[in-house]
């Protein structure tokens, strides 16, 4: 049985688009169609590359493309919002990569505007769909390690000094709470089911005004916890683990997710590998058509309340640090 075909197009002729693209050609149904971005140069570049029939200089032409049916958006933190609503003005399903937005309030009017009239939104969290994560939902959800009382998730990269990179931009919502941070945040609320009753946090400020590296330490109702660090000037072991009260989950290198396995006491463990060979960004697009075939308007797997509530998570872990981006002043 064949399934339905769903047209893509893209928002943001940038590195991570490409990397989505690339993947997108593994994505049972799926069809590329158009690409979109301030530069049409870019823009054509980028559809010769992928072998994408149509090309725009601006977004505003790739809105008004009737053939695209969901747009997977690529386009720097800041222009999240306005990039998404002016798909979902017309008509566009949006797929819109993470961070959702800069902070919880352009999160709440996008999610507000999408349900208000009925259009599908999702944040593109790929490694939520990645097998290997799928299969660690799985097994908490059948109880084997018992009842999770402990998290532990890193991760950090060393991008070098580079002050001019949007990294270590504040205008550009740099730093390494939204680009690194993010991941073990989102793993926690995954595996927890709910935000932090309380928040400890400490973060290394740099030059630029961002956020280089951080720690925090979450702690939920019961005495639950969660430990999580990120950096971009510091290079770490990105693994994440799960502690219950009968054994626990390991997730190396958990960020790209081809590997878990289950330890419970008194058992031999339990290895699940992933042998793909793309990356995995296919599966969060797999999930998105999923829906649309479906008539659903959110995922279930990473639904709209979770990603506001992860944003007003993040928020809190700022005002902490007083830390703002220009986009705050604006909300």
């Amino acid at each position: 049985m064949t399934v339905k075909t769903i047209n893509w197009g893209i928002a943001g002729p940038g590195w991570i688009s490409s990397k989505f693209a690339k993947d997108l050609a593994f994505a049972e149904g799926a069809k590329l169609v158009a690409v979109g971005g301030r530069s049409l140069d870019k823009a054509e570049s980028f559809a010769k590359q992928f072998d994408i029939p149509r090309a725009y200089g601006s977004l505003k032409e790739l809105a008004a493309d009737g053939e695209v049916d969901i747009v997977y958006i690529g386009t720097l933190h800041p222009a999240h919002k306005e990039n998404a609503l002016m798909l979902l003005r017309a008509g566009k399903a949006v797929l819109c990569e993470k961070p959702f937005t800069i902070n919880a309030a352009e999160a709440e009017e996008m999610i507000r505007f999408a349900r208000e009239n009925g259009i599908f939104l999702m944040e593109a969290m790929w490694t939520r769909y990645l097998p290997p994560i799928r299969k660690v939902r799985e097994w908490l959800a059948e109880g084997h390690i018992g009842e999770v009382r402990m998290v532990k998730a890193d991760f950090g990269f060393d991008m070098g000094w580079a002050p001019e990179s949007r990294l270590l931009d504040p205008k550009l919502g740099g730093g390494a709470l939204l680009d690194a941070g993010i991941y073990p945040i989102s793993f926690a609320s995954m595996v927890f089911g709910e935000q932090p009753a309380k928040i400890m946090s400490s973060a290394r400020i740099g030059q630029t005004g961002v956020d280089e590296q951080f720690s925090l330490l979450f702690e939920y109702e019961g005495g639950r916890t969660a430990a999580l660090n990120g950096a971009v000037q510091l290079g770490m072991v990105s693994d994440a683990y799960i502690y219950g009260t009968k054994g626990y989950i390991h997730a190396p290198n958990f960020l790209f997710g081809k590997m878990a396995s289950l330890h419970v006491s008194g058992q031999e463990p339990i290895l699940f590998e992933d042998g793909r060979e793309p990356d995995g960004y296919y599966f969060e697009a797999e999930e998105a058509m999923n829906c649309l075939r479906e008539g659903k308007l959110e995922s279930a797997i990473m639904p709209l309340d979770e990603t506001l509530a992860i944003m007003r998570t993040l928020d809190t872990i700022r005002a902490q640090w007083g830390l703002r981006y220009p986009a705050d002043e604006q909300d």
